[in-house]
């Protein structure tokens, strides 16, 4: 449970709501347009250093232009803070496991994690088969290798952050969230013909149905919002709260 001074947090939320796959929280396709309209008229968060070292990495490895591969990459580095804190936490809990009420909050905390990660990974399946489907050859080094070498760093200063200072690692992650959640806005605005592209990719059982590849990106985007809430919600909570 979370303490009574705090406030419920998206992704909470949602966890109690239903289970922990698919979208964070299904919208129509009215709603997913309107989200995607205050995201682009939302200012982008003043990012850390940290954030946008890594953010040029990316523009220059991938280039500046939102490419599908280039969101494929994004996805997969997003993933690697929830996967940090759910390890710090497990070590925190298997040293606290007779303090039962501490033990439980930790607890609750790797089920937030948990949680975010597998949506993550969602997005991720879903890229990936949508890059599959596209004509032109990607380079293994580029595309394979140089990826997982950016999840590794990403993962073990989100690592670090979050032993030493759990505020540093989330506000790192509100910021990646935030570029997450204004990129996929624009991606969308750019690509006007996918209004008429229906999505019938394989995970629509799971992640959910969409009228089109536009909405899709759209919900995409939606769940960046949540991760960004809830990291920004945590921000000045106490560790493990």
């Amino acid at each position: 449970m979370l303490p009574a001074e705090m406030p419920e947090l998206p992704v909470t939320a949602a966890i109690g709501e239903r289970p922990p796959f698919g979208a964070m929280e299904h919208l129509d396709a009215a709603r997913l347009r309107a989200e995607q309209e205050r995201t682009l008229a939302s200012p982008r968060r003043r990012a850390s250093l940290s954030a946008r070292l890594l953010f040029s990495v990316m523009d220059l490895l991938y280039g500046e232009e939102r490419t599908l591969p280039k969101f494929r990459v994004l996805e997969l580095v997003a993933r690697v803070p929830y996967q940090a804190w759910e390890n710090v936490a497990y070590v925190a809990m298997t040293h606290t496991s007779r303090e039962h009420g501490f033990a439980r909050r930790i607890f609750d905390k790797v089920r937030v994690s948990r949680f975010e990660q597998d949506n993550e990974q969602w997005h991720l399946l879903i890229l990936e088969e949508l890059v599959s489907r596209q004509p032109e050859h990607l380079g293994f080094v580029r595309h394979r290798i140089v990826p997982q070498l950016l999840a590794f760093a990403y993962y073990q200063l989100s690592w670090f952050m979050y032993a030493v200072r759990p505020s540093w690692s989330y506000r790192l992650n509100a910021d990646f969230e935030d570029h997450a959640e204004h990129e996929y806005a624009h991606l969308v605005a750019e690509h006007p013909e996918w209004e008429d592209v229906p999505y019938d990719g394989s995970f629509t059982g799971d992640y959910g149905r969409y009228d089109s590849l536009a909405d899709l990106f759209r919900q995409i985007g939606y769940d960046e919002r949540l991760h960004k809430l809830e990291s920004e919600g945590r921000i000045a909570a106490p560790r493990f709260a």
